[in-house]
C-alpha cells in the first residue's frame, strides 16, 4: 500500500545527499553544519554527573526547573528581559522541534506564512503539515538583506506568521536594529505572530550586536523565539534547544509539545544548567572563537579561484563559484564532492524559486585547522 503523501515536494535533504557522497569519495565535509572539535570537557563532565546521580528518567515536560531559570538569567544579562521561567521557558528536543511547535501552535488550515528566502528546510515541511501555505520572499540575492518593500507587499488578511533568521542560514546576514523597527511598524496593530530562529545568536563577528526579539516589547509579546545549545556549545548531535514565548503563546506551544516529545533528554538538562551557570564566558566568547577561524578560512580561500562573501555572524561561508564553473549549484556541488573531495552544500533547496544564475555554495568552516586546511588544499586545485 501506498499512502498519499502529506509532503509531496519533500525528499531526502540535500544534507544527507551530501554527507553520503562525502562518506562515498572520501571528500572532506564542509557541508552538514556540524563542528569536528571538542564539546567543553565541563559539559561533558556534568552530564556524565547527572547520569551517575540517576537522573535519567522523564524530566517535567517544560524542562527541569534549574536549566529554565538559568535560560531566564541568560536571557536578561544578554537581552535585558528576563522571561518567566515557567510560563515562557519551554526545553525542546531541539531547535528544530521548537520550530515545529511554534508553528504548529498557530498555523491553521488555510493561513499563509512569509518565509524570507532563503531559508532553513524544516520550515515549509511544518508549515505543510499544518495546512498551511508558505509564502515565500526572496532576501536581496547579494546581501541577504529583507527587502521590506517586498515583504510588505506579501503580507495579506490571511498572513498568520511571520519566520525570520538572524544570524541568518545560510548566508551568515544579520538584521539591523533598523529591519527590527521595519518589522514593528509591519506587525503593529495585526494578529499576525513571529517565529524568530536564533540558533546563532552567539556567534556574531566584527563588534555587531544581535538584534533579539526579545530586546523589542513590541516583537517578544507575540513572538517565539527559537535558541539552540548544539550551535553554542558544539553539539549538535545532542538536540537541545528551547523556545521563549509570552505565557498565552507558550501554553499553546506545550500543547503540540507535549504529544510530540513531552520532553527532552534529562541529564544534558541539568548539564546545560550548569555550565550556563559556570562558564557564562562561553557564550560570551563565542563569537570572537568563530571570527577568527572565519578569518583565517576567508584568507585561504582567497587563494583559490572561490570568492568569499562577507559573513557578519554564524558559522556558514558563502563562495561565489563563477570563475570555476556555469554549472547549476546542485550539480557543482556534486561535482566538487566527487572529482575535487570537498563537500560543499547548494543553495537552491533553500529557496522556492532559486534565483536564475545563481552560482553560490556553502561552506562551514566550524572545523578544527586541519580539517580546514585539507579542504583548502584540494580547492587551491580547482
Amino acid at each position: 500500500m501506498t499512502p498519499e503523501t502529506k509532503l509531496p515536494k519533500v525528499g531526502t535533504t540535500i544534507f544527507t545527499v551530501m554527507s553520503q557522497l562525502a562518506v562515498e569519495h572520501g571528500a572532506v565535509n564542509l557541508g552538514q553544519g556540524f563542528p569536528d572539535f571538542d564539546v567543553p570537557a565541563r559539559l561533558v563532565d556534568a552530564m556524565a554527573r547527572a547520569m551517575r546521580e540517576g537522573r535519567n528518567q522523564y524530566s517535567p515536560m517544560t524542562g527541569v526547573p534549574p536549566l529554565r531559570q538559568a535560560i531566564a538569567a541568560k536571557t536578561e544579562r544578554c537581552y535585558g528581559y528576563r522571561p518567566d521561567a515557567d510560563a515562557e521557558v519551554t526545553v525542546t528536543s531541539g531547535a528544530s522541534e521548537a520550530i515545529l511547535d511554534a508553528v504548529h501552535a498557530v498555523v491553521r488550515p488555510g493561513d499563509e506564512v512569509v518565509v524570507l528566502d532563503p531559508c532553513y528546510d524544516c520550515y515549509e515541511p511544518a508549515i505543510e503539515l499544518a495546512g498551511g501555505v508558505a509564502v515565500h520572499v526572496p532576501l536581496h540575492p547579494e546581501t541577504f538583506a529583507p527587502d521590506w518593500a517586498l515583504i510588505r507587499a506579501a503580507v495579506t488578511p490571511r498572513t498568520r506568521l511571520v519566520m525570520i533568521n538572524s544570524p541568518h542560514n545560510p548566508s551568515g546576514a544579520m538584521w539591523s536594529e533598523a529591519d527590527m523597527r521595519e518589522l514593528i511598524a509591519l506587525l503593529d496593530g495585526t494578529g499576525i505572530y513571529l517565529l524568530s530562529d536564533e540558533v546563532y545568536e552567539h556567534i556574531v563577528f566584527d563588534g555587531r550586536r544581535h538584534e533579539s526579539a526579545l530586546r523589542y516589547p513590541q516583537l517578544r509579546s507575540r513572538a517565539f523565539v527559537v535558541s539552540s545549545f548544539g550551535k553554542t556549545y558544539h553539539c549538535t548531535g545532542w538536540k537541545v534547544g528551547y523556545c521563549i514565548a509570552p505565557p498565552a503563546l507558550s501554553a499553546e506551544f506545550r500543547k503540540v509539545h507535549q504529544y510530540n516529545t513531552f520532553c527532552t533528554f534529562t541529564p544534558a538538562q541539568f548539564a546545560f544548567a550548569e555550565m550556563i551557570e559556570a562558564e557564562p564566558e562561553h557564550y560570551e566568547q563565542l563569537g570572537a572563537f568563530y571570527q577568527a577561524k572565519r578569518d583565517r578560512f576567508r584568507e585561504q580561500l582567497l587563494t583559490t579561484k572561490l570568492r568569499p562573501l562577507p559573513v557578519p555572524g554564524g558559522y556558514f561561508q558563502l563562495v561565489d563559484y563563477s570563475a570555476v564553473s556555469d554549472l547549476p549549484d546542485a550539480e557543482f556541488c556534486r561535482w566538487l564532492t566527487i572529482e575535487k573531495g570537498v563537500v560543499a552544500i547548494p543553495l537552491s533547496p533553500f529557496y522556492g524559486a532559486p534565483p536564475q544564475g545563481q552560482r553560490l555554495a556553502r561552506l562551514c568552516f566550524a572545523k578544527n585547522e586541519a580539517t580546514l586546511d585539507a579542504a583548502i588544499a584540494r580547492l587551491q586545485a580547482l
